[in-house]
């Protein structure tokens, strides 16, 4: 028999488990939502109700299985080139500033970016694609793109490269001639290996420190705005901790951390940059 959706009091145990482990919190109108995607953890485990799959989540055996769940529950399709005047910007005036400041013997040959909760890995690739297309400028250059998510089945996915037609709707002809390779058989396309080496998927969490530092640039978009203020206030002191002095901060246009970023200097509704060490 099909399990009816969660009741309120089970709803509350999941998302206290969710704002634990991610400072994500789900908001009581998605209850169907997240009452589908626990059912997948359920049938793949073969328990019977919502109350044991819980019991099983806390027990001392469970470890595995929290990640699991945090997967199925984190994982969102992604698409290439979403919000274009951001990708715009990064390969036009962001390249051309930092080509200018290394000739001028102000900076090294190295560029960093990360993409924070890159979900599958569509915004990674297309941040490595304005790179690629700026080669040119960028050829002796050593190029990093760090993408990281919560999610390891997410994270999976990133690596393999592979995206179904819709994802890659904004990409242009010219760029799927050059950077992908259609999948006739299952109409999938795959990112080229020249673009997939230049992207580097690991786990890491918003809420806890970084594992990194030292970047010219962040992408933060469309995930802090499942976050409450506590929460956002952690991920943006992260954040701006592992950006650079001169680095810039790509933002989305909900995120609701606008007054967060009083420290940095701000270009535009959607880009600030760090002037001095926060």
């Amino acid at each position: 028999m099909e399990l009816e959706r969660l009741n309120s009091h089970q709803f509350d145990r999941f998302s206290d488990i969710i704002y634990e482990k991610c400072g994500i919190r789900i908001d009581q109108k998605k209850v169907t939502l997240l009452s589908n995607r626990i059912r997948r953890r359920l049938k793949a485990g073969s328990f019977e109700n919502f109350d044991e799959y819980y019991r099983f989540l806390i027990s001392p055996s469970g470890g595995q299985e929290v990640a699991s769940f945090l997967d199925a529950i984190t994982t969102n399709e992604t698409f290439f080139f979403r919000t274009a005047k951001h990708f715009d910007w990064l390969k036009s005036d962001f390249v051309t500033e930092l080509v200018a400041q290394q000739r001028a013997g102000n900076r090294p040959q190295t560029l960093r970016i990360w993409s924070a909760a890159c979900a599958s890995g569509a915004e990674p690739y297309s941040i490595a694609i304005c790179l690629a297309e700026n080669m040119y400028r960028l050829s002796d250059w050593s190029l990093k793109v760090l993408a990281t998510d919560v999610s390891e089945e997410a994270l999976s996915a990133g690596r393999k490269g592979l995206f179904k037609p819709r994802a890659v709707e904004a990409v242009t002809e010219q760029q799927r001639r050059r950077f992908f390779q259609h999948q006739k058989q299952e109409g999938l396309w795959q990112v080229r290996p020249e673009i997939a080496k230049l992207v580097e998927f690991r786990k890491s969490n918003l809420i806890e420190p970084p594992a990194a530092s030292g970047f010219d640039c962040i992408f933060i978009r469309n995930v802090l705005i499942y976050f409450d203020r506590d929460s956002k206030q952690k991920a943006v002191s992260h954040l701006l901790s592992a950006l650079s002095i001169g680095g810039y901060l790509v933002v989305g246009p909900s995120e609701g951390i606008y007054d967060m970023l009083n420290p940095l200097r701000k270009i535009s509704p959607f880009l600030y940059q760090k002037q001095a060490d926060i």
